[in-house]
């Protein structure tokens, strides 16, 4: 099995989302690998979108169009897009839209995944190419295949189609916005080996959709303030 289906969740922060389409559609076979899923951009976003997806091919999703849910709806994508690697018979792979791969990022995921491989991860960087969030914690790691059981964000990670079989999404806690923590630990907990590949780079402009989430760097207190009393970033 070698084969992907692509995901990029988006909300509204065109700009970086068209510059991550724009490293990303290159290095597909078929831009129908990708799903893009907008997340309850504004109008004029959501319309920006569109006229990106006619031009390049590749899938839209308009959640506004499926649900009244508000936004964050990582669930359903999570939910969606796993029903549709399965079908597909393809391993699952999550690009965020603030992430810039690299033209040979995807094969070289691909080639770390084994029968025993859950996720795998490329780590992000700064554009100057220094570590950064969320993988701080393997800024003195050395260059190469580290197996892991902490965390592994969905900036650019892949899940196994060997993994979405034995564990479904529809058993994520419905309280929560984010779930790359708990993803990460029940593949661990299935007994998966989960993977980050220092050696293997893409940037990441942190936060670009969320720009309130700045504040964790900047103003913590506020940050947490707001986590707290609007019950935002939920893991």
């Amino acid at each position: 099995m070698n084969t992907l289906h692509i995901i990029m969740p988006v909300k509204d922060s065109l700009e970086t989302c068209t510059l991550a389409l724009q490293h990303l559609l290159p290095t597909l076979d078929s831009p129908k690998q990708l799903t893009v899923y907008n997340d309850f951009s504004s109008e004029e976003n959501t319309k920006r979108l569109s006229v990106l997806a006619e031009k390049h091919g590749f899938n839209l999703l308009h959640w506004a169009e499926h649900t009244q849910h508000p936004s964050p709806n990582y669930l359903l994508t999570l939910q969606h897009a796993q029903t549709k690697a399965l079908n597909a018979n393809a391993h699952l792979l999550i690009v965020e839209s603030d992430v810039l791969v690299q033209t040979d990022t995807f094969q070289r995921l691909l080639q770390e995944v084994d029968n025993q491989t859950g996720m795998v991860a490329a780590v992000t960087t700064d554009r100057q190419g220094q570590v950064n969030f969320p993988y701080q914690y393997a800024r003195k790691w050395k260059k190469g295949r580290m197996k892991t059981s902490k965390r592994l964000s969905f900036c650019c990670t892949l899940l196994t189609n060997q993994f979405l079989q034995k564990f479904s999404f529809t058993q994520l806690d419905t309280s929560k916005n984010w779930y790359d923590v708990f993803i990460s630990h029940k593949s661990v907990e299935l007994g998966m080996e989960n993977y980050l590949l220092t050696d293997t780079p893409v940037v990441h402009l942190p936060h670009s959709s969320r720009p309130w989430k700045q504040l964790k760097y900047t103003n913590p207190l506020r940050y947490y303030w707001r986590k707290l009393t609007q019950r935002l970033d939920r893991i």
